[in-house]
Protein backbone atom coordinates (compact mmCIF):
# COMPACT_ATOMS: atom_id res chain seq x y z
CA UNK A 1 0.00 0.00 0.00
CA UNK A 2 2.86 2.36 0.87
CA UNK A 3 4.58 1.69 -2.49
CA UNK A 4 1.32 2.42 -4.33
CA UNK A 5 0.92 5.76 -2.53
CA UNK A 6 4.52 6.71 -3.30
CA UNK A 7 4.06 5.73 -6.94
CA UNK A 8 0.88 7.83 -7.21
CA UNK A 9 2.52 10.85 -5.57
CA UNK A 10 5.56 10.54 -7.84
CA UNK A 11 3.31 10.20 -10.89
CA UNK A 12 1.36 13.31 -9.89
CA UNK A 13 4.63 15.18 -9.38
CA UNK A 14 5.83 14.23 -12.88
CA UNK A 15 2.45 15.14 -14.36
CA UNK A 16 2.45 18.56 -12.68
CA UNK A 17 6.04 19.17 -13.79
CA UNK A 18 5.11 18.28 -17.37
CA UNK A 19 1.98 20.47 -17.20
CA UNK A 20 4.02 23.42 -15.88
CA UNK A 21 6.24 23.21 -18.95
CA UNK A 22 3.18 23.51 -21.14
CA UNK A 23 3.36 19.84 -22.06
CA UNK A 24 6.49 20.31 -24.10
CA UNK A 25 9.81 18.52 -24.07
CA UNK A 26 13.07 19.90 -25.41
CA UNK A 27 14.74 17.56 -27.89
CA UNK A 28 18.52 17.73 -28.08
CA UNK A 29 21.22 15.57 -29.61
CA UNK A 30 24.95 16.13 -29.94
CA UNK A 31 24.69 14.35 -33.32
CA UNK A 32 23.22 17.55 -34.80
CA UNK A 33 24.70 21.05 -34.62
CA UNK A 34 24.39 22.82 -31.29
CA UNK A 35 21.94 25.71 -31.42
CA UNK A 36 23.74 28.95 -32.27
CA UNK A 37 21.15 31.08 -30.50
CA UNK A 38 18.37 30.95 -27.91
CA UNK A 39 16.36 28.12 -29.47
CA UNK A 40 16.00 24.35 -29.23
CA UNK A 41 16.85 21.81 -31.92
CA UNK A 42 13.36 20.46 -31.47
CA UNK A 43 10.31 20.69 -29.23
CA UNK A 44 8.05 17.69 -28.69
CA UNK A 45 4.51 18.70 -27.75
CA UNK A 46 2.25 15.70 -27.42
CA UNK A 47 2.84 13.62 -30.54
CA UNK A 48 4.09 16.58 -32.60
CA UNK A 49 7.76 17.41 -33.05
CA UNK A 50 8.65 20.94 -34.17
CA UNK A 51 12.13 20.99 -35.67
CA UNK A 52 14.21 24.14 -35.78
CA UNK A 53 15.71 25.07 -39.11
CA UNK A 54 18.90 23.19 -39.88
CA UNK A 55 21.79 24.51 -41.92
CA UNK A 56 24.87 22.63 -43.12
CA UNK A 57 26.94 22.77 -39.95
CA UNK A 58 28.98 19.62 -39.42
CA UNK A 59 28.20 18.72 -35.78
CA UNK A 60 31.65 17.15 -35.30
CA UNK A 61 33.68 20.17 -36.43
CA UNK A 62 31.18 23.01 -35.95
CA UNK A 63 32.09 24.26 -39.43
CA UNK A 64 29.82 24.83 -42.41
CA UNK A 65 29.76 22.09 -45.06
CA UNK A 66 29.36 24.24 -48.17
CA UNK A 67 31.90 22.65 -50.52
CA UNK A 68 29.10 22.46 -53.10
CA UNK A 69 25.33 22.83 -53.06
CA UNK A 70 24.70 19.06 -53.18
CA UNK A 71 26.80 18.31 -50.09
CA UNK A 72 25.25 21.29 -48.33
CA UNK A 73 21.70 20.05 -48.93
CA UNK A 74 22.63 16.51 -47.85
CA UNK A 75 24.21 17.82 -44.63
CA UNK A 76 21.08 19.88 -43.88
CA UNK A 77 18.86 16.81 -44.32
CA UNK A 78 21.23 14.62 -42.26
CA UNK A 79 21.13 17.18 -39.45
CA UNK A 80 17.33 17.24 -39.61
CA UNK A 81 17.32 13.43 -39.46
CA UNK A 82 19.45 13.39 -36.31
CA UNK A 83 17.00 15.66 -34.50
CA UNK A 84 14.09 13.57 -35.76
CA UNK A 85 15.79 10.45 -34.40
CA UNK A 86 16.39 12.12 -31.02
CA UNK A 87 12.65 12.78 -30.91
CA UNK A 88 11.86 9.14 -31.68
CA UNK A 89 10.84 9.82 -35.27
CA UNK A 90 12.19 9.68 -38.82
CA UNK A 91 11.60 11.34 -42.19
CA UNK A 92 8.32 9.48 -42.78
CA UNK A 93 6.88 11.35 -39.76
CA UNK A 94 7.40 14.78 -41.34
CA UNK A 95 4.06 16.31 -42.34
CA UNK A 96 5.25 19.84 -43.16
CA UNK A 97 8.60 21.29 -44.24
CA UNK A 98 9.83 24.74 -45.12
CA UNK A 99 12.89 25.19 -47.31
CA UNK A 100 14.70 28.51 -47.32
CA UNK A 101 17.26 29.18 -50.03
CA UNK A 102 19.32 32.21 -50.92
CA UNK A 103 18.77 31.57 -54.64
CA UNK A 104 15.97 29.74 -56.43
CA UNK A 105 18.51 28.64 -59.05
CA UNK A 106 19.15 25.77 -56.56
CA UNK A 107 15.48 24.69 -56.71
CA UNK A 108 16.01 21.78 -59.12
CA UNK A 109 18.97 20.43 -57.12
CA UNK A 110 17.12 20.87 -53.82
CA UNK A 111 14.13 18.96 -55.21
CA UNK A 112 16.27 16.11 -56.53
CA UNK A 113 18.09 15.53 -53.23
CA UNK A 114 15.02 16.22 -51.08
CA UNK A 115 13.15 13.63 -53.15
CA UNK A 116 15.69 10.97 -52.13
CA UNK A 117 14.54 11.39 -48.53
CA UNK A 118 10.81 11.54 -49.32
CA UNK A 119 10.12 8.91 -51.97
CA UNK A 120 6.59 8.08 -50.80
CA UNK A 121 4.01 10.39 -49.26
CA UNK A 122 6.18 13.52 -49.20
CA UNK A 123 5.14 16.17 -46.69
CA UNK A 124 3.44 19.44 -47.49
CA UNK A 125 6.12 22.02 -48.23
CA UNK A 126 7.03 25.46 -49.44
CA UNK A 127 10.31 26.79 -50.75
CA UNK A 128 11.15 30.43 -50.12
CA UNK A 129 13.99 32.54 -51.45
CA UNK A 130 15.52 34.72 -48.74
CA UNK A 131 18.12 37.47 -48.73
CA UNK A 132 20.46 35.62 -46.40
CA UNK A 133 20.85 32.73 -43.96
CA UNK A 134 23.08 32.19 -40.90
CA UNK A 135 26.68 31.18 -41.55
CA UNK A 136 26.41 32.14 -45.22
CA UNK A 137 24.33 29.00 -45.77
CA UNK A 138 22.52 28.60 -49.08
CA UNK A 139 19.81 26.28 -47.72
CA UNK A 140 17.93 25.88 -44.42
CA UNK A 141 15.11 23.44 -43.73
CA UNK A 142 12.66 23.38 -40.83
CA UNK A 143 9.91 20.81 -40.32
CA UNK A 144 6.99 19.53 -38.30
CA UNK A 145 6.67 15.79 -37.65
CA UNK A 146 3.86 13.77 -36.10
CA UNK A 147 3.92 10.25 -34.60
Amino acid sequence: MKKTAITIVFGLFLFSLFAQQGGKQVIYTDKAPKPIGPYSQGILAGNTLYLAGQIAIDPKTGKMDTADIESEIRRVLKNLGKVLSAGGMNYINIVKATIYTTDLKYFKTINAIYGEYFKETPPARETVQVAGLPGKAHVEISAIAVK
